[in-house]
């Protein structure tokens, strides 16, 4: 980690409507920095990614990535979705799918040049994918689709890659293959990495800081820092027990009152009932 800000919010709002997801935010986040986003379902946590990509207008503050406005389609920033399995039937092979990230609109009107070549083949075994290469991407398990995007992600070799519960429906196994190929590059290509995340744990030994938000309101430091009783009692306006057991984090809420956690490991898989307005994330 170095002392290059990537990326630079402050003041930062965002609401719709009546409903405040989260204002007055003031973050930094540097160059090589891990810097997980947590909370419960309807926080905003992907609307604070879709604010950075340029996709949603902030209602208050301001954006900067690498000193400039944020802006639509920004090639140094990469992008990993949420995982979700290709329709059977597409054509789509894995390495189309990693060279979409080089080639972007010109892939298939021409052939790729010898160094478009190189840098799509070291891509494929960078992220492993060597093996599957030229296997349909829809025929591929679900950890091996995510290294697939992981890679169109880097192809730009971008400065921030921003990582939307790339890990969801994933098995242990594969939670921490990806979870270790994304550590790796971000310490290769010295990038920031913002990882927005139900589960901590799969992530917990790589993570520098937390941004936790929930209720409108939101709390920043390391792991150790946030994840305590005390902080996320105050954070949720109710009595909240963060127990850690067997190298895990388990959080253990009040059901009562509308942002109480639930009780549950930090997957927050309790939390689908605190979202009374709708699937914002």
């Amino acid at each position: 980690m170095t002392d290059e800000v990537v990326l630079r919010l402050r003041g930062a709002g965002m609401s719709f409507g009546e409903r405040t997801l989260w204002s007055g935010l003031d973050l930094d986040v540097r160059a090589g920095e891990f810097v997980a986003v947590l909370g419960p379902n309807g926080a905003g946590k992907t609307t604070l990614l879709k604010a950075v990509l340029g996709q949603q207008d902030l209602t208050a503050g301001t954006i900067e990535f690498l000193g400039q406005p944020v802006h639509r389609g920004h090639r140094k920033i990469g992008y990993i979705p949420q995982q979700r399995l290709m329709e059977q039937g597409t054509p789509l092979r894995t390495r189309d799918m990693i060279s979409l990230g080089v080639l972007g609109h010109r892939f298939g009107l021409r052939r790729e040049s010898r160094d478009e070549r190189a840098r799509i083949d070291a891509l494929v075994d960078e992220v492993g994918a060597t093996a599957f290469a030229t296997a349909p991407v829809a025929s591929l398990s679900g950890g091996e689709q995510q290294r697939a995007r992981v890679g169109q992600a880097l192809a730009a070799q971008p400065a921030l890659l921003l990582c939307d519960e790339p890990l969801i429906s994933l098995d242990l196994r594969h939670q921490r293959g990806v979870t270790e190929l994304i550590d790796s590059q971000r310490r290769a290509m010295g990038a920031a990495v913002v990882f927005v995340t139900h589960d901590v744990n799969p992530i917990l030994d790589v993570v520098d800081r937390v941004v936790y938000i929930a209720g409108g309101r939101f709390t920043i430091g390391t792991p150790d820092e946030v994840l305590q009783s005390s902080v996320l009692s105050d954070l949720y306006g109710t009595p909240v027990d963060v127990i850690r057991t067997m190298g895990r984090i388990v959080i253990v809420g009040s059901t009562e009152g509308s942002s109480a956690p639930g009780d549950h490991d930090h997957a927050h898989h309790a939390e689908a009932d605190l979202d009374p307005e709708g699937p914002v994330r």
